[in-house]
């Protein structure tokens, strides 16, 4: 299994993503800030494994921190949710993991002062194995839904790179391999980052998965002559209403399979479901830096001085959304009653036992 992100004596490891699909290069982020840096720059990115990664991070400054009382060590904590919260403001389970890691923290403050630390460092570790285990349940729920044999679309990558493992819309699609279906898989370059073709590919070919990549303008010639049976693609935040957001150009291949009669399906863990948000026109879009629009593996590829837009995500309504796939469960429409059942069903996959972490 891809090992996108890990805790070590060192401090937590990554996959830079930035260098994929030519270099497989690992860096170790030593501190917090050096954390917020790697989620900011995107050295890790994916929703689910960002909120692993500022549980981790926040851990590690806790850890390390100088703090001579509990009071201190709070504050400390505080400040550290606040540098990592401002890192990427589109994916939920960002705000997930560091409410998660407050609570824990204030849950463990009757502790001795190492053991509070530990317990810190516990509890970003099981979200790491816990995570692994909903995309594995978001598997095979997705499976029951993806065709016998034929071409799946994804778009961006919601693979083991987005994840602390197998994958969330990647993961129905292994998944279904795996029960026998005969699946093969458009990957949609996804500009500006290239998360499809650069990682995406990288992914499936190194599972033996046939995998053909293809310009984002491409997917609707696709449906039109019937070789996409169905879209399968992650989220960053799901509303109440049902509701994506997901990578820029995901609103576009949504409407398109709706026109051709595609099913166009979400996958992501419930961590992603923000039931306190209403709608999508409540959830904030990143925007990025023009150069990556500007810019190819460092090369100009646009005039000088020409205006730029790059927002990071775009929002899909809940109407084009075929079903909605979680560790819980699927939901369909209408999804402000179906993802409320969700929210009251069992809440997560048990964790393996075999992970050598005590929880």
């Amino acid at each position: 299994m891809i090992k996108t992100l890990e805790w070590t004596d060192e401090g937590v490891r990554f996959l830079d993503q930035t260098k994929l699909p030519t270099q497989e290069d690992y860096v170790t982020c030593k501190t917090y800030q050096q954390v917020a840096g790697a989620i900011r720059d995107m050295v890790v990115r994916g929703a689910p494994a960002i909120g692993v990664a500022a549980a981790m991070g926040i851990a590690l400054g806790a850890r390390d921190s100088k703090a001579k009382n509990l009071d201190e060590l709070r504050r400390e904590v505080e400040h550290i949710s606040e540098v990592i919260g401002e890192t990427r403001p589109t994916a939920v389970n960002l705000f997930w993991a560091i409410r998660r890691m407050r609570q824990k923290f204030s849950q463990s403050e009757h502790l001795p002062f190492q053991e509070l630390k530990l317990a810190l460092i516990t509890e970003a570790q099981k979200m790491y194995v816990e995570d692994i285990a909903a995309c594995q349940a978001i598997g095979r729920h997705g499976a029951t839904l993806m065709p016998s044999s034929g071409t799946v679309l994804t778009h961006c990558n919601a693979g083991a790179l987005a994840t602390c493992g197998y994958g969330t819309a990647l993961g129905v699609i292994r998944a279904a391999v795996e029960a026998g279906k005969k699946i093969n898989v458009y990957a949609d370059e996804t500009r500006p980052f290239l998360q499809g073709s650069r990682l995406t590919a990288w992914e499936l070919t190194k599972d033996g998965i046939p995998t053909t990549i293809i310009a984002d303008n491409m997917a609707g010639a696709m449906m039109k002559q019937g070789k996409i049976k169905a879209v399968v693609v992650g989220a960053d935040r799901i509303a109440a209403n049902g509701d994506v957001a997901n990578k820029i150009g995901t609103y576009t291949v949504a409407v398109l399979a709706k026109e051709h009669g595609v099913p166009f399906y979400v996958a992501a863990p419930w961590s992603t479901v923000d039931l306190q948000t209403p709608t999508g026109d409540e959830i904030p879009i990143e925007q990025r830096a023009a150069r990556e629009v500007t810019h190819h593996a460092g090369t100009r590829v646009a005039p000088e001085g020409v205006a730029v837009e790059n927002p990071a995500f775009d929002v899909t309504p809940a109407r084009y959304v075929s079903a909605i796939i979680t560790e819980r469960g699927i939901a369909a429409a209408p999804y402000p009653e179906s993802l409320q059942r969700l929210a009251g069903a069992v809440p997560a996959p048990e964790i393996p036992s075999d992970t050598g972490i005590v929880v």
